[in-house]
């Protein structure tokens, strides 16, 4: 009997330990962040920044397994702060080496859309259309170490007929109209589908520097000069006349300040919103590997947008 007794009292702790754990889990994993997100202060600024990093793409879809800007979330953004009568002015704080030209219009239009000032900072990079969408704001403040500029235009992808016929493997091709498998990683391109390809290539790099030169103010002739696709650091940028000042955040608050006598600075970020369940998910899982996916599928994955800029 004392016995069991015993046995029913090793029991009755052990559930006792089992839910008081679950109670401590449930307060640091669930009530906690719920509450600060509920009840969170939330800081009305009086400057708008609105965070652009990564590859830029009209979804935000992920690009070679790398993080991605969605042009949509961009605008709606650049939306709601020029509609908000707190915000003073807009600063596009950009780390991207670029995007899809699609994605890059969206932006740049709602910029020029826009009534209020909107003032880009380039940190460590913002080369290829980040500089485009860089160059149609109204001001540009760049690390002099940053990367910007690359003004060019580029198609590219693995090729792997070549190993295919290596190891015995074929391609049989099944199309409706001969341009429908132009791109495929099966098979080289034809001289024909070459040309065609690096004619709409041209075409897209010199409405780039036509628009660089117009948003700059540069000539044709100049920008064309710089548009080689090579990078350029933020100090040669501004000998170039492709940023307008060279410094970090506190440059850009002091021109905030001289230009558009905006004191005590405070900012709204504008950003995607982790809603509950991605914060439970990135707490429990943050440190795990992305399982199940070769680096073959990863440079098989094929983008939306044919062209990057």
């Amino acid at each position: 009997m004392k016995k069991k007794v015993e046995g029913q009292q090793g029991c009755s702790r052990t559930k006792t330990i089992i839910l008081t754990t679950i109670i401590t889990l449930l307060m640091i994993f669930v009530i906690f962040p719920l509450i600060l997100l509920i009840f969170g202060e939330e800081k009305i600024g009086n400057v708008a920044l609105i965070p652009i990093t990564g590859v830029i793409t009209t979804d935000g879809s992920s690009y070679l397994g790398s993080g991605t800007t969605s042009s949509a979330d961009i605008v709606s953004y650049l939306e709601e702060a020029n509609n908000q009568d707190n915000i003073k002015a807009i600063v596009l704080e950009i780390n991207s080496p670029g995007g899809t030209p699609v994605a890059t219009e969206e932006i740049t239009g709602a910029i020029n859309r826009i009534d209020k000032p909107v003032i880009a900072l380039i940190r460590e990079m913002g080369a290829s259309s980040a500089y485009w969408i860089a160059s149609s704001t109204d001001h540009i403040v760049a690390s002099r170490m940053s990367i910007t500029g690359s003004i060019g235009v580029i198609s590219s992808y693995l090729e792997f007929s070549g190993l295919m016929e290596k190891y015995g493997i074929g391609y049989e091709r099944l199309v409706a109209g001969d341009s429908k498998d132009v791109g495929t990683p099966f098979r080289k391109l034809t001289t024909k589908e070459t040309e065609k390809i690096q004619e709409r290539l041209d075409r897209l790099h010199n409405i780039f520097i036509n628009e660089v030169a117009e948003n700059r103010q540069l000539s044709i002739d100049k920008v064309k000069k710089l548009a080689d696709g090579d990078v350029l650091l933020g100090e040669e940028a501004l000998e170039a006349g492709l940023v307008d000042q060279l410094g970090d955040k506190v440059v850009l608050e002091s021109y905030l300040k001289s230009e558009y006598d905006i004191e005590d600075i405070t900012y709204s970020t504008y950003q995607k919103e982790t809603s509950f369940f991605e914060l439970i998910s990135g707490m429990t899982s943050q440190w795990s590997f992305k399982m199940g996916e070769g680096i073959g599928a990863i440079f098989l994955e094929k983008s939306k947008e044919p062209f990057l800029i």
